[in-house]
C-alpha cells in the first residue's frame, strides 16, 4: 500500500506559500519604494527671505545688554567643609549669585543674602576671568553688600548711575543675571509697582521697593535692573513665587537707597544708623494704651539726645498706674507710624544731623529739636 501522507505536509506547504508571498509583496514594495525615489524631482534649500532692519526696541535691547553686560558679574559663594577621611578642611561651592562692577577700585555690589553664611566668595567677570573676594560691608536691613576684588581699572567697567525718585509705572526696565548659575541672560520688562514693602532676611521692612515683571529667576538675586539708557536704577533682590522660578512679580531695591548705603559701607564696612537713644513699645501696648499711630518710647537712654531733649518713656508709678510717656508721631513734619518709618527716616541722615520731631503725650503735640548720634 502506498505511504500515507505525512499530516505536517500540508502545512509546511502552506507555510512556504505564504513566505513567498510575502516575499513577493517586499519585492514589489522595494520596486514601488524605489520607482518613487527615482520620481523625485531635486530639492534645494529655501531662500532666505530678507527681514529688513531692526525695529527701534530691538536695537535699544541690543544696545543696553551692549553696554551693561560686561559691568555684570557671577558669584560664587563658598563654605568650609571638611574631609571625611583626612579630616583636612576646604572651601567649596555653596551657592551662586550675581552682582555688578560698582568702581574702578575693585567694588562689587550684591544682594547680602547671596554671601549670608558663607566662608568666602568667587567673582567671575564677564571676560570668564574668576578672583577670590573680600568683603568689604554688609546692612543686611537693605539686603545690601559689598565684595572687593584685586583687578586692574581697565578691567572694571562701572555701571552708568541712574536714579530712581522719578520713575513711573509702566516704563520699560532690563535685569541682567545669571539664573540658576547659567551665564549672562538679559530680561525685559516694566515697571510694574512703586513703593512696595517686602521683609529682610533679618524681618526688617524694606520699603520703596521697584516691583517688575521683568523675569527674575534663582541667580539673578544681586544683579542690576536698568533703564532703557542703560543707567542703574535698581538692585534685584527677591521674586514672589511658591516654586521659586519666575511668576512675573520680582522686587528691586532703589538705586538712591543703594548710591545712600553703599558709600558707607566702603567707607566703614559697616551702615551705622543714626540714633536717638530710645526703646520702642510692642504694638500691643500701644493698642491697650489707645495710643496714637508713631513710636512710644518705654526708654529713653541716660544723657542720650533723646533724654537731653526732654522726651520721657512710659513707666509704672508706685502705685502700678501707667505715667505717660511720649509717642514720636513725625521726623520733620514726615509722619512716622512705627518704629520702622522712624529708622527709615534716621538711615537717610548722618549723625551730628538735627531733626524736629513731633512728639505727643497725653493729648497733646508739641516739637523738640533733636541731635541724631551716631548707632551701635
Amino acid at each position: 500500500m502506498p505511504e500515507a501522507p505525512h499530516p505536517a505536509a500540508p502545512v509546511a506547504r502552506r507555510f512556504t506559500l505564504a513566505a513567498l508571498a510575502v516575499a513577493v509583496l517586499a519585492v514589489g514594495a522595494v520596486t514601488v519604494m524605489t520607482t518613487s525615489v527615482h520620481s523625485r524631482s531635486d530639492a534645494t534649500p529655501r531662500a532666505v527671505t530678507p527681514r529688513g532692519p531692526l525695529v527701534a526696541d530691538e536695537l535699544n535691547n541690543i544696545e543696553v545688554f551692549r553696554k551693561a553686560g560686561p559691568s555684570v558679574v557671577h558669584i560664587t559663594t563658598l563654605e568650609l567643609q571638611r574631609d571625611f577621611f583626612s579630616m583636612n578642611v576646604q572651601q567649596v561651592p555653596r551657592g551662586t549669585g550675581t552682582g555688578f562692577v560698582w568702581d574702578d577700585r575693585g567694588h562689587v555690589v550684591t544682594n547680602f543674602h547671596v554671601i549670608q553664611g558663607g566662608s568666602g566668595a568667587r567673582v567671575t567677570l564677564a571676560d570668564q576671568s574668576t578672583h577670590t573676594a573680600k568683603l568689604v560691608g554688609a546692612f543686611p536691613d537693605r539686603d545690601l553688600a559689598v565684595l572687593k576684588i584685586n583687578v586692574p581699572p581697565a578691567r572694571l567697567p562701572a555701571l552708568a548711575m541712574g536714579t530712581s525718585r522719578d520713575l513711573v509705572v509702566g516704563q520699560k526696565v532690563f535685569a541682567i543675571g545669571n539664573p540658576f548659575g547659567l551665564d549672562q541672560s538679559l530680561t525685559t520688562g516694566i515697571v510694574s509697582a512703586l513703593n512696595r514693602e517686602i521683609n529682610a532676611d533679618n524681618g526688617r521692612s524694606i520699603r520703596g521697593v521697584i516691583q517688575t515683571d521683568a523675569a527674575i529667576n534663582p541667580g539673578n538675586s544681586g544683579g542690576p535692573l536698568l533703564d532703557s539708557a542703560g543707567r542703574l536704577i535698581g538692585v534685584n533682590t527677591a521674586i514672589y513665587s511658591p516654586s521659586g522660578a519666575s511668576a512675573g512679580i520680582g522686587f528691586a531695591i532703589p538705586v538712591d537707597e543703594v548710591n545712600r548705603i553703599v558709600p558707607r559701607l566702603i567707607r566703614d564696612g559697616r551702615f551705622v544708623r543714626p540714633a536717638i537713644g530710645v526703646t520702642a513699645s510692642t504694638a500691643q501696648m500701644q493698642r491697650a494704651l489707645n495710643l496714637p499711630k508713631g513710636v512710644a518710647l518705654v526708654q529713653v537712654a541716660p544723657n542720650g539726645p533723646a533724654a537731653r531733649a526732654g522726651l520721657q518713656a512710659f513707666r509704672r508709678s508706685n502705685d502700678g498706674s501707667i505715667l505717660a510717656g511720649d509717642v514720636i508721631t513725625a521726623v520733620n513734619d514726615e509722619p512716622v507710624t512705627d518704629l520702622d518709618d522712624m529708622l527709615a527716616q534716621f538711615e537717610r541722615r548722618s549723625a551730628g544731623e538735627t531733626v524736629t520731631l513731633s512728639v505727643w503725650r497725653a493729648g497733646q503735640t508739641r516739637k523738640l529739636a533733636v541731635t541724631l548720634a551716631a548707632g551701635e
